[in-house]
């Protein structure tokens, strides 16, 4: 999960929208809650870049995002890792997200965050360990491994499948990648709603 990537990752994961210089480009992250719904053309709130119209590709795949805990990080899951590198080479996390089965291997690897100072790692939980100052869990990628720190102030959260019916106004949601069309309306191919209160 990082700068282009679910995750996550980003992966969710900071507040508010990406300045609306970013609506230049020719893709972009939305979040906001849904003023409205027309069809498959949502108005999402977004931020300073203000109501921004997003059409959902016939087949789009929504995923809802839910509160987790540690004891839902399990060997073999795949999770997305917001952290802050440590002196001794490990990482200490500040937001975890274990992705729904159909996303594993989204965004695999170990990446700079779009946070100062802080990283990205999606990878697979290999072990984990009560540790003096948090659980230690080591997770593995393709070329690589992580130590990662879990305190107490870490966010865990979790990818579950979705369903259209939670797109409703008042939803808040975060879309990766979303794509200008010619008339102006951006298309989405995934989307991603919070349950519960949670803000993706």
């Amino acid at each position: 999960m990082g700068r282009s990537r679910i995750g996550l990752a980003g992966l969710a994961l900071a507040a508010g929208l990406a300045a609306s210089s970013s609506f230049a480009q020719q893709t972009t992250r939305i979040r906001g809650p849904i003023a409205a719904v027309d069809g498959a053309v949502l108005t999402v709130k977004a931020g300073e870049a203000g109501d921004v119209k997003v059409r959902l590709a016939e087949n789009a795949a929504v995923y809802g995002v839910t509160k987790a805990t540690l004891a839902d990080i399990k060997l073999g899951v795949f999770i997305g890792v917001g952290a802050t590198p440590q002196a001794d080479g490990s990482q200490r996390a500040i937001q975890i997200t274990i992705f729904a089965e159909s996303l594993r291997g989204t965004g695999e690897g170990h990446r700079p965050w779009d946070r100062p100072n802080s990283t990205m790692t999606n990878a697979t939980v290999d072990t984990t360990v009560a540790g003096v100052n948090g659980q230690e869990i080591t997770v593995k990628y393709k070329g690589g491994e992580k130590k990662i720190i879990v305190g107490p102030e870490a966010v865990i959260r979790a990818y579950v499948e979705g369903s259209r019916d939670e797109l409703k106004p008042g939803a808040n949601v975060s879309i990766f990648n979303a794509k200008r069309a010619p008339d102006g309306v951006f298309e989405a191919a995934r989307i991603t709603v919070g349950r519960d209160g949670v803000v993706p």
